[in-house]
């Protein structure tokens, strides 16, 4: 897919210029800034190129680098997590539609909390994954807690950029465990492309402090909530404790020991089918009969394995399910397709 984007920038408050991308037409999803980010530089990343193409494949996807860091501005005195929310408050401002979907990806999850409570007319629907309402530090109840919490920084101030493997091989494995060695090499460029060891150190501690827990139970905006069983950066915890705390909030459980989510894992397709679903765009993206079944999320991604010719084996080991789960998850699913095979189910999952 050829991908294209458009660079802008916004003003905060403060002055400061912050660099921001658009990709794709229709409606608008913006994503609130996260640490590891580089507008230009994401472009052709093996781990956020896939993220760029799903959610501007159908959408104007738009998202910016945080102060400090990428294409904004770099030498900047206030790195507060204040200033983060003035920065989103001035992105969003800059957005010409009413109203628009804001995805908040780890602590991006915070900012997007307090946004929507603040501008809840802006926001249609929000989009948190792998998020967290309380920082590490905020968290932290034991000593060993927020010595762990004040140790990672100090990791950072010392590691980060730095072309050591075992420095690298650390922060890739909190973030992406299970990506290639691709994926890791380009993640370990991403640090020193995007921020210096002592921005990032600043941003980290600021992170760790962040406390939303009492805002999130004020939300009332349509709320999807996913998260991986096994993330290594932000406990499984963090999302059940925001499902819990926002009205009304659908919370799904991603199979996964991933904090950014990687195309060639099977919660790829969960969350992005989940996705389309809350925001009421499943019908047109499969088959009418599969549309008009009435599939749940994770059955239509069942089917989607079925499609790519996987058995029930293979299916149960992608999924992490005993075969007899799968084979008993797919009568349910050949029964609301009206078949009664398997190539027939296949036949109406390519139909279009």
């Amino acid at each position: 897919m050829k991908l294209s984007q458009t660079i802008r920038f916004a003003t905060a408050e403060d002055g400061t210029r912050i660099a921001m991308a658009s990709c794709g037409q229709g409606q608008v999803i913006l994503r609130a800034a996260h640490w590891l980010s580089h507008v230009d530089y994401d472009l052709e990343s093996p781990v956020w190129r896939p993220w760029l193409q799903a959610l501007s494949a159908h959408n104007r996807f738009v998202r910016y680098d945080p102060r400090g860091c990428g294409l904004s501005d770099r030498h900047v005195f206030d790195l507060s997590v204040e200033a983060w929310h003035a920065d989103l408050a001035a992105v969003a401002a800059s957005i010409e539609e009413p109203r628009f979907v804001l995805l908040g990806l780890s602590q991006g999850g915070a900012l997007a909390i307090a946004y929507a409570l603040k501008y809840p007319e802006r926001v249609s629907h929000l989009v948190l994954l792998n998020a967290y309402g309380q920082g590490a530090r905020a968290r932290a109840q034991t000593e060993a807690e927020r010595l762990e919490a004040e140790t990672l920084v100090n990791f950072v101030r010392i590691g980060w950029g730095r072309d050591n493997p075992a420095f690298c091989r650390f922060f890739t494995n909190l973030f992406i465990p299970d990506g290639t060695a691709e994926q890791h090499r380009w993640w370990g460029d991403l640090e020193r492309q995007t921020a210096t060891a002592d921005v990032a150190a600043q941003l980290l501690w600021q992170m760790q402090g962040i406390d939303v827990l009492d805002l999130a139970a004020m939300l009332r905006v349509p709320t999807l909530i996913a998260h991986s069983r096994g993330d290594m950066r932000v406990p499984f915890d963090q999302g059940c404790k925001l499902a819990a705390a926002i009205p009304g909030a659908r919370f799904v459980p991603l199979e996964s020991k991933n904090h950014v989510l990687l195309p060639d894992e099977p919660a790829w397709n969960v969350f992005q089918t989940e996705l389309a679903a809350f925001l009421g765009q499943d019908r047109w993206m499969r088959p009418r009969a599969v549309s008009e079944a009435g599939l749940t999320p994770a059955e239509a991604a069942l089917l989607d394995l079925v499609a790519e010719g996987l058995d029930n084996r293979a299916i149960a080991e992608r999924l992490g399910k005993s075969a007899k789960t799968v084979r008993n998850q797919l009568s349910v699913i050949f029964s609301k397709l009206g078949v009664h095979s398997r190539s027939q189910a296949i036949v109406v999952a390519l139909s279009r």
